[in-house]
């Protein structure tokens, strides 16, 4: 009893210590975080399987929430149990929310925040490497035949056209389900394959909550709710959230302005970890520490809860002969989208000799050494701030 006991401290703080690294480096948004957790957790220290990684991928694709937030508490659960849910989460978040809640200090008390413009120029290229490292490994576990592979090529092609993605995410899984049905599949488990779906029908539970809350002007109980609203509808990644909070901050309750906003999005942007962090910014712009608290709180929880929610259900999903097919077509679209985003950020980052030259010095390390992403981000961040200089 006693063994096993410390057996699972030991694993929970092995979770504990590579989520506080991985938030203190994760930068690039979901897309990079994702594949950072791929390159360690998966092929270096392999605490789950590329399959099983698929599979948590698909799960967050369907809850909202940030994704790789919500992948750092499936992994951490996966290693050690139900604290590891809680812990690999909040360690993955903290960093983020230290560092933002400096800046909005900084900017609160000075009227502007550091641009980070080296830092982006450096880290860009490199994480944009391993992002692709990852799209091409993930592709044998994804594309399982001519069905998968047909429906991860339309739902690339939608998604450059414009539509949403928890539109693609959901459709790709029905399709799956509708062509592999016709194909003779057997018919069976029908009520397991749509309890995944009954993960989304708490987030019309959410909506009375901010909407029965609305005396003018600000307090922090509002704060709260409108914060726990979004993080409990908001699909698609992070950059979704700039059309959320100038919907409830800006129009509606006039708490910030247009400047601020887009100051909250960009230090969300060019500081480590999830994008949602951005929250912490803007609470804090409109209530001090104790708004920056609620906002973070808010924004954040809802994941926690989905998460815990479905957390049970993913080793299960596989054994159903209607919900395999359903996370299947999901895994595809999942990873047809982080190609999107890869070519996005590729039109971002690889804009001048310097970020095509490190790109391609990064793929070659990527390639040829496996080194730890630590090394990487790092030599990265070092290469930006030293070109910065020069210029």
């Amino acid at each position: 009893m006693t063994v096993g006991r410390r057996h699972d401290e030991g694993r929970l703080g092995e979770v504990a210590a590579y989520f506080l690294r991985l938030g203190c480096i994760a930068f690039g948004g979901p897309a990079a975080h994702v594949a950072l957790m791929r390159r360690e957790l998966v092929q270096q220290r392999r605490w789950v399987t590329d399959e099983e990684f698929m599979d948590l991928l698909g799960a967050t694709n369907l809850i909202p929430g940030p994704n790789s937030t919500e992948m750092t508490m499936h992994l951490g659960s996966r290693r050690a149990g139900w604290w590891g849910l809680w812990v690999g989460g909040v360690c993955f978040i903290a960093p983020a929310v230290a560092i933002v809640l400096a800046l909005a200090w900084a900017y609160v008390r000075y009227g502007d925040t550091p641009a980070g413009e080296g830092l982006i120029k450096g880290i860009g290229p490199v994480i944009l490497a391993v992002i692709a490292q990852a799209i091409w490994g993930l592709r044998r576990v994804a594309v399982k035949g001519p069905d998968t592979l047909a429906l991860g090529i339309a739902v690339l092609a939608l998604a450059i056209a414009g539509v949403s993605e928890i539109a693609l995410i959901f459709g790709a899984g029905a399709a799956m389900v509708a062509w592999r049905l016709a194909a003779g599949r057997r018919w069976q488990a029908w009520s397991l394959a749509i309890v995944p779906l009954t993960g989304t029908v708490p987030t019309l539970r959410w909506q009375w909550l901010v909407e029965a809350a609305a005396p003018a002007g600000y307090s922090l109980e509002e704060l709260f709710l409108v914060f726990l609203k979004i993080g409990a509808v908001l699909y698609g990644s992070g950059y979704v959230l700039l059309a959320f909070l100038e919907a409830d901050l800006v129009q509606n309750r006039h708490w910030l302005t247009e400047q601020q906003l887009v100051d909250a999005i960009a230090v969300g942007q060019f500081t480590p970890g999830p994008l949602f962090s951005s929250a912490t910014f803007a609470g804090y712009v409109i209530g001090g520490f104790r708004g920056a608290l609620a906002a973070t709180a808010g924004i954040f929880l809802p994941s926690f809860f989905f998460v815990a929610l479905t957390r049970p259900l993913v080793s299960r999903m596989r054994q159903a002969a209607i919900a395999a097919p359903f996370l299947d077509g999901v895994n595809v679209a999942a990873l047809a989208l982080m190609a999107v985003v890869s070519v996005t950020l590729a039109r971002e980052t690889l804009d001048s000799a310097f970020g095509l030259g490190l790109f391609g010095i990064a793929a070659v390390v990527l390639v040829r050494y496996n080194p730890n992403s630590v090394w990487l981000v790092a030599g990265g961040a070092i290469a930006g701030l030293g070109h910065a200089a020069l210029l």
